[in-house]
């Protein structure tokens, strides 16, 4: 784990959205995104349903200044788009290494936006990363495709336990190296 704890969180702008921190206003579009199923089962940490108040404590947890987990909002508000259209997250690990994730709000799926969010974040790296993970479930190929465009290389199949299906879920691994 990283020594140093980075308490300010970059902003990342991208062509259609900035990619900011949480604030306790996402909490309702937090709710109602990971309360549709279709999120939660692409997730391994969504429940499904989704309990009242887990939006507010999660928006509460990702802006701790000691947090090894770092959220971004996808935010298109300035864009003339909707205020939180997904989340994507680094969750740090040891050797500045992060692990990323994301998921979009299912009404905007097949538009680009994760595309969008990994490269602009891969390519701002806020973090200081020399390697970014990821890992998909398999039944999840739209995922797939956004981290491969994205430069990322498989590197084997695994399996994660999904909250919401209550399962161990066979997953694709993938890595980018950032230097």
């Amino acid at each position: 784990m990283k020594q140093e704890t980075i308490v300010a969180q970059a902003v990342i702008e991208t062509p259609r959205m900035v990619l900011r921190s949480l604030r306790a206003s996402d909490a309702g579009l937090v709710h109602f995104y990971a309360s549709d199923k279709r999120v939660a089962d692409m997730t391994t940490t969504i429940p499904h349903p989704y309990p009242p108040g887990a939006a507010e404590q999660f928006v509460t947890r990702a802006t701790r200044p000691d947090r090894t987990e770092f959220v971004w909002a996808m935010d298109a508000a300035e864009m003339g788009g909707s205020e939180l259209m997904g989340l994507i997250t680094l969750k740090q690990m040891d050797r500045d290494q992060s692990e990323i994730g994301y998921w979009v709000a299912p009404t905007m799926w097949n538009t680009g936006l994760a595309s969008e969010a990994v490269r602009g974040l891969i390519a701002a790296n806020p973090l200081g990363n020399t390697a970014i993970f990821a890992s998909v479930f398999q039944d999840n190929p739209g995922s797939a495709r956004v981290l491969t465009n994205a430069g990322f290389d498989y590197l084997g199949d695994a399996e994660a336990f999904s909250v919401a299906r209550n399962a161990k879920v066979a997953t694709w691994t993938y890595l980018k190296r950032l230097a």
